[in-house]
């Protein structure tokens, strides 16, 4: 049977000073007590709990404040010590319990690991996702390989998760290049931090219940300087982005050209069209089946994106010009309902030759498959050397805005949100606003007769 615990008046310096010579004890809770060893010049503080295979640890916490106060501990501070010293040990008990614990180095490796296994299944081959190749030069390191450089791993690697501080992540965002632009800093930050919560929830009972506290404050824009945030969601659109009509109708036409030239089979005009005339994203494009071209509603049923959390709907109708339909015919003539709507040629080496040639089709897989194509446009359009084929996207969300279409439905036709339409095209709406309400403008000064 348990002995019953003796408490020892410890409060104040004389009660201490009548105590004797040895060790007394004071009850924090029931498993946990404070101590006070007593010796001939003072006494320190100690602190004793009950562990999970039976009988007590026990740590000394500091020197009593009985002489001397600068740099000692009175009652109250050898109390909150001994808190501290038992939560970070109970912690680290179930952090080490089934096993080592995990560092930010391991998170990080099992995020990515997921990440390159879903868009291996996307693209249908083998592929090391844009996630991992940031994680490898901000956080994890990587090894030399061939002519690319090794890299060292960042201090925040090898910190393990149930000690991650919000000190040690803000130090990590204040020490990413400050040559990184704004979105691919916040595109590592975002990966970081979805590595971290994913080992949160995945290891619950082992973490402390603050960590996504911790992570949330650490990673968050008002902390440890940094450029502003971009939402992962959007590319931030710059001036020479939003491209006029006419200047898409260039493009479009400088499309087909390439096409020809490249001998792709109307493949690469076809993929430009639909870019343009929808502003979807190269992802939702590419994920289009024939059965999403309605020819008798004039409408493609866009696949919704892959960013961002909760339900979304399975399709968006996004109305489409006649002109279109006439040019994505020749994609659906004979073909089955589930099949991609737009496919490319697939092109492999011939045995034991230098030689390239036809394979088949396949679903367009990648946006580095426009890289090439999209440069012969740019050089015949004479467009900035920084143009992308996003631009289309841009330039199809400021053209709903400045058609006055409201902003709800801009944004749900290019599977946004309103808020990221605000953030990042505040300006357009902005001149929007303005021809509507110079539109409203009637005289009121009655003519002079």
């Amino acid at each position: 049977m348990a002995r019953t615990l003796t408490e020892a008046p410890l409060t104040t310096r004389n009660a201490r000073a009548k105590l004797g010579e040895g060790l007394h004890w004071r009850g924090i809770d029931a498993d946990t007590h404070l101590g006070y060893r007593k010796g001939k010049r003072g006494g320190v503080w100690l602190v004793r709990w009950r562990v999970s295979g039976g009988g007590y640890h026990r740590d000394q916490l500091g020197t009593a404040d009985d002489a001397i106060s600068e740099g000692t501990l009175d009652y109250n501070a050898a109390i909150r010590a001994a808190r501290e010293r038992v939560e970070a040990a109970r912690i680290e008990e179930r952090a080490t319990a089934d096993g080592a614990p995990r560092a930010v180095a391991t998170a990080v490796a099992a995020y990515c690991a997921g990440r390159d296994a879903r868009d291996s299944a996307r693209k249908g081959r083998p592929v090391r996702s844009d996630a991992t190749h940031k994680m490898e030069r901000y956080v994890t390191g990587r090894e030399a390989r061939g002519q690319r450089a090794a890299v060292e791993p960042s201090p925040l690697a090898a910190v393990m998760l149930h000690e991650l501080e919000e000190a040690h992540l803000i130090a990590w965002r204040q020490g990413l290049p400050d040559s990184l632009k704004g979105a691919t800093r916040q595109r590592a930050i975002n990966d970081l931090k979805a590595a971290l919560n994913a080992a949160y929830l995945e290891n619950r009972a082992r973490l402390p219940a603050t960590l996504p506290g911790v992570v949330k404050v650490g990673l968050s824009v008002a902390t440890g300087g940094g450029s502003a945030s971009v939402d992962d969601g959007e590319a931030v659109a710059r001036d020479n982005q939003i491209l006029p009509d006419a200047t898409v109708g260039a493009i479009i036409a400088a499309a087909r050209d390439v096409d020809d030239a490249r001998g792709m089979g109307g493949d690469f005009f076809r993929m430009v069209i639909v870019l343009a005339a929808t502003g979807a994203r190269f992802s939702q494009v590419a994920r289009l089946t024939v059965r999403d071209l309605q020819v008798d509603r004039s409408r493609l049923m866009v696949p919704p994106s892959r960013k961002g959390k909760g339900r979304k709907p399975d399709a968006t109708p996004v109305p489409i010009g006649a002109d279109v339909l006439a040019a994505l015919a020749p994609a659906i003539k004979g073909r089955g309902k589930g099949e991609p709507l737009l496919t490319r040629q697939r092109m492999e080496q011939a045995a034991g030759s230098i030689r390239w040639v036809a394979a088949g089709r396949m679903a367009w897989a990648t946006p580095s498959e426009l890289v090439r194509p999209w440069a012969d446009i740019r050089e015949a359009v004479g467009l900035d050397a920084d143009v992308v084929p996003y631009a289309l996207r841009h330039s199809s969300i400021v053209r709903g805005i400045r058609a006055g279409l409201p902003l709800r439905l801009v944004a749900a036709l290019h599977d946004t949100s309103i808020a990221m339409i605000e953030r990042h095209y505040g300006r357009w709406i902005a001149d929007g606003l303005d021809d509507l309400a110079a539109a409203a403008v009637v005289p009121l000064v009655p003519a002079l007769s």
